[in-house]
């Protein structure tokens, strides 16, 4: 029990960039087409689109939740928040390359607002658990928010505080989510790339507090 306790507390561990693992210089191989929306995986955001990368617990889950999202045109999954440059999904589940499970969201600003798709962000997990996600422990299931534009950074800052807010007033505690400009974004392998779509009775360990984050707010 102790042996466990302990690889659990030290997978919550944010390790140092000298301690992070090294990664290679190569990235991963992976397919270009989403199988689910039959767009390019790995471009970035058009003329009316925005990209945002969430990061609220296992991406398996997080990522159908938004390809099921009206305006959201690309998905993919990948890592991000870290030091270790084009990690494996492997190395990431240790703990010690300090990334998180992110997924890539462009969508078209048109359709959906970034205020829509934060609303799904917050709604689909608990933002108050740390390095966490219900039952998945460890530093690569924490919240994070990164994004592309000063202007989103504010954006999302602002939807943190109000939501906060509504959380105290439900008895939650405090948010946790990181919210910061993009360093580097990194895709998951093609196997988790719209893995639920691929296995439908995969593992979701999605689960929301249960406090609504009207449109509106932020």
């Amino acid at each position: 029990m102790f042996d466990l306790t302990a690889k659990l507390l030290k997978k919550c561990e944010i390790p140092s960039p000298e301690e992070a693992l090294k990664g290679r210089s190569e990235p991963l191989f992976i397919e270009d087409t989403n199988i689910v929306t039959k767009d390019n995986m790995k471009r970035h955001a058009g003329t009316l689109e925005k990209e945002v990368y969430l990061a609220l617990g296992c991406f398996w889950g997080a990522e159908r939740k938004f390809w099921n999202t009206h305006g959201v045109k690309v998905t993919a999954v990948g890592y991000a928040g870290g030091y270790t440059p084009n990690p494996t999904y492997e190395e990431v589940c240790t703990g010690q390359t300090a990334h998180t499970e992110v997924v890539k969201v462009i969508f078209n600003s048109d359709e959906i607002s970034l205020e829509e798709i934060l609303k799904v962000f917050w709604e689909n997990h608990d933002p108050t658990q740390g390095m966490r996600q219900g039952n998945d422990v460890g530093s690569q299931y924490r919240s994070a928010i990164y994004t592309v534009s000063e202007e989103d950074l504010q954006a999302a800052q602002a939807s943190k505080e109000q939501y906060q807010q509504l959380l105290l007033a439900h008895g939650f505690g405090m948010i946790t989510t990181e919210i910061e400009p993009l360093d580097t974004f990194y895709f998951a392998e093609t196997d988790h790339q719209q893995y639920l779509h691929k296995n439908p009775n995969g593992y979701c360990g999605l689960a929301g507090t249960g406090v609504s984050c009207p449109v509106g707010l932020i």
